[in-house]
């Protein structure tokens, strides 16, 4: 039990550690710890404890040169430490609606297909991701902060929907506050627990690169999706991909990094004469419902009953009044 007595040290002297200290003081807190008694308190309020050792904890986390002494657990269900395939999306917080729009795509895409999505459970592309994946799955997300925080605030509801059909976890005990250099350090589990790295959205600088550059420490993929070429949220995608980053267009890109054989996903069902049109029109990039009445060569009124039809059909997604075509996922095939 030596590594939870170091965890919840830890927790309570504001140290990060990652190996079982030597000093006199942890050494007088282990006298006194009673870690069951502990491991019966985090049980009775819905968590759990995987120290580094257990058959739980994940093989690929333990390969890193410095993981955690062990992970707390918030969820309803063990955590699974070996999934197929595991990857990782991070993006900017204040993502475009693009943005928010392919992470949540990719990770619905990606979860079909059997492999499991991890982010931080940060605003924007961490929180499109998570709910991505919840709409075909599980996903896990890593905390910056104590297991049993809700952080940011904005995602308890999310969170809860986590833990319900996912895990979070956490290398930090209940009570630890959020602060600004816990997050990098969140970061190497993210980038830890995966097999590829996704990038969307970030600036030059930012927390998304920081993980980036810690998969490829690790010798994991590193892949990015492209954006607007003007845009600074652009600049951090587009210079790993002017590195060598694979440029990823949907979920196929992903799956063929990690050798595994896309499958064709549901085929779409065959459309009417003016919701092909429609869907052509929106087909050629992102556009307004006006500029789609355009490219189609209707009225206004028509291309947005179209649009209408084409959203309840699952073949069009909306955002802020911009229409983009829904892609058919691929499906894990085997490796």
């Amino acid at each position: 039990m030596n590594e939870l007595a170091a965890a919840v040290f830890a927790a309570e002297s504001a140290a990060h550690v990652v190996d079982v200290p030597r000093s006199r003081r942890f050494a007088e807190f282990r006298r006194t710890f009673d870690a069951e008694a502990y491991l019966r308190r985090l049980a009775a309020n819905g968590l759990a404890w995987v120290p580094r050792g257990d058959r739980r904890y994940p093989p690929r986390l333990d390969a890193i040169h410095d993981p955690p002494l062990g992970l707390f657990v918030r969820s309803r269900q063990p955590l699974e430490p070996a999934p197929p395939a595991v990857v990782a999306i991070v993006g900017a917080r204040a993502c475009t609606p693009y943005g928010a729009d392919v992470a949540r795509t990719l990770a619905r895409d990606l979860t079909r297909a059997g492999a499991l999505v991890v982010s931080g459970l940060a605003r924007g592309i961490d929180g499109a991701a998570h709910r991505g994946a919840l709409e075909a799955g599980g996903t896990l997300a890593v905390l910056g902060c104590g297991i049993d925080r809700d952080y940011p605030r904005a995602h308890a509801t999310l969170a809860a929907a986590i833990s319900e059909r996912g895990w979070i976890v956490s290398e930090y005990a209940p009570g630890v506050e959020p602060a600004p250099w816990r997050f990098p350090a969140r970061n190497r589990i993210v980038a830890g627990l995966a097999d590829a790295v996704v990038v969307v959205e970030a600036r030059e600088r930012s927390g998304a690169l920081i993980t980036a550059d810690l998969a490829l420490e690790e010798g994991r993929e590193v892949l990015a999706v492209p954006g607007e070429v003007h845009s600074h949220l652009s600049r951090g995608a587009h210079n790993l991909l002017r590195a060598g980053a694979t440029l990823v267009r949907g979920a196929e890109d992903v799956l063929e990094v990690l050798g595994v054989e896309p499958v064709a996903g549901p085929t779409r069902p065959a459309l009417e004469g003016r919701l092909e049109r429609v869907l052509a029109a929106v087909a050629v990039g992102a556009c307004t419902a006006e500029e789609a009445a355009s490219r189609a060569a209707v009225d206004i009124a028509a291309a947005g009953a179209a649009l209408a039809e084409l959203e309840v059909l699952g073949t069009v997604t909306q955002t802020e009044g911009i229409y983009r075509e829904v892609m058919c996922s691929a499906a894990l095939s085997g490796t």
